[in-house]
Order: structure tokens, then C-alpha cells, then sequence
């Protein structure tokens, strides 16, 4: 049994408030440890891999020579570097992140495809209206003007009802979610202001063809369209 003398907090890593500290020497004496060294363990200022590396192959020749073993007995002296396992997580996290980016722009181009198609049909049914537009002295510029602006507003009223509902949904689940690594996720504001430009460029992407399209309409043709 062990007197507690204080407990602590740790925001970032709120497992490590799971462990229990006693002071060196009273662990020797305790569970008889001696003074022999069976581990170290070193944190670096630099969080730099190549450093972290090149430290680790210096501190393993050091100690092949003090202790006299062989160089490539990784038994005898077993150097982790967490920098590596922390590097691969990275890496991994990366690739996550482009996978979704990834299926996010496979999204975003389906939509495009949705939105032209609905003001191509647009178009055909507005065929007489574009023609009287015309006839009354619309500018091919004008027309072209109007139904990219129509796209841009069906495409980011849609996508911005859609984020709202993402951001509503992740603030639901992330309440339920325990694992330290995904605590509170939350959308970020850049994030959401670009998610917002890129909704802008979509729609006027998908409504550009049928911009165009009406863009050449005739107005005597247009007139007889029924």
C-alpha cells in the first residue's frame, strides 16, 4: 500500500492519468530493483525523425562498445524509437485523409453532374422565356449570367444545408464517442469557409454547359418553341 500525495490532469493524453508514480528509490527498496538499469528512455526537443535516428544508431554504438556485444545482437541492446511508430501513424493518418478528400472530390463531381443536368432540362423548359429575354435585348452574357447564378444558388444552398448537417451530426455522435483519439471532433472553420468556396466554383462549373447552351438559343426559334 502506497499513500496518495496528489493526483493530476492531462488534457492531451487523458489515459496517461490511468498510470501511477512512486519515487525511484522507494520502488528499488520496495520491489527489490537494485540499481540495475534495464531501460531508458530519452525525449528530444527536436522532434525531428532523422535526428531522432541518427541519436538512436549513436547511443547503440556506445553501448555495443561499452558492453562489448555484437553490433547486429538487437537482443542485447534493443533500441524503439517512438519518433518511427509515430511517423508511421502519421503516414497513415495521411492517407486516410486523402482517401476521403478523395471520395469528397467524387462527391463534389457527381453533384456538379446532377446540378448540369437539372438546368440542362432547366433550359429546355425556359427555352420560350430565354427567347423573349433575347428578344427584348438580352446580352448572350446576360442569359449565361443567369443560369450560372441559379446553379450557384441551387448548388450552395443544397451543400450548405448539407454541411450544417454534417457539423450537427458530428457534434451528436462525437458526445458518445469515447477512444482519447477521436474525443470531440469537430469541423474547423477553414474547413467550412472553403468547403463553401469550393461549393461556389462547383455550381458555377455545373451550370456553365447549360449556360452556354442557352446562350445560343435563337429567339425567333425560341419564340415557336412549344
Amino acid at each position: 500500500p502506497f499513500q496518495v500525495v496528489g493526483i493530476f490532469t492531462d488534457i492531451e493524453n487523458e489515459s496517461d492519468e490511468d498510470n501511477l508514480y512512486v519515487p525511484v528509490s522507494t520502488a528499488q527498496r520496495v520491489f527489490n530493483g537494485g540499481r540495475n538499469i534495464q531501460q531508458m528512455m530519452i525525449t528530444l526537443e527536436e522532434a525531428n525523425l532523422s535526428h531522432s535516428q541518427a541519436l538512436a544508431s549513436n547511443i547503440r554504438g556506445d553501448l555495443v562498445q561499452k558492453f562489448d556485444v555484437h553490433p547486429d545482437d538487437e537482443r542485447a541492446i534493443r533500441i524503439r524509437n517512438v519518433q518511427e511508430d509515430f511517423q508511421n501513424i502519421q503516414n497513415i493518418l495521411t492517407g486516410i485523409t486523402y482517401f476521403v478528400g478523395l471520395i469528397g472530390i467524387m462527391t463534389i463531381i457527381a453533384g456538379i453532374v446532377g446540378v448540369s443536368n437539372i438546368m440542362v432540362v432547366v433550359v429546355k423548359e425556359r427555352t420560350k422565356e430565354i427567347g423573349i429575354r433575347k428578344a427584348l435585348g438580352a446580352t448572350p452574357g446576360s442569359i449565361v449570367s443567369l443560369i450560372i447564378q441559379e446553379s450557384i444558388f441551387i448548388t450552395a444552398i443544397a451543400g450548405y444545408i448539407g454541411l450544417v448537417l454534417a457539423v450537427l451530426l458530428i457534434e451528436a455522435v462525437g458526445e458518445s464517442m469515447e477512444a482519447s483519439f477521436f474525443r470531440h471532433p469537430e469541423v474547423n472553420f477553414e474547413v467550412a469557409i472553403l468547403t463553401t468556396v469550393i461549393l461556389v466554383i462547383a455550381g458555377a462549373l455545373a451550370g456553365l454547359v447549360p449556360a452556354r447552351r442557352a446562350a445560343k438559343v435563337q429567339p425567333i426559334e425560341a419564340l415557336r418553341e412549344e
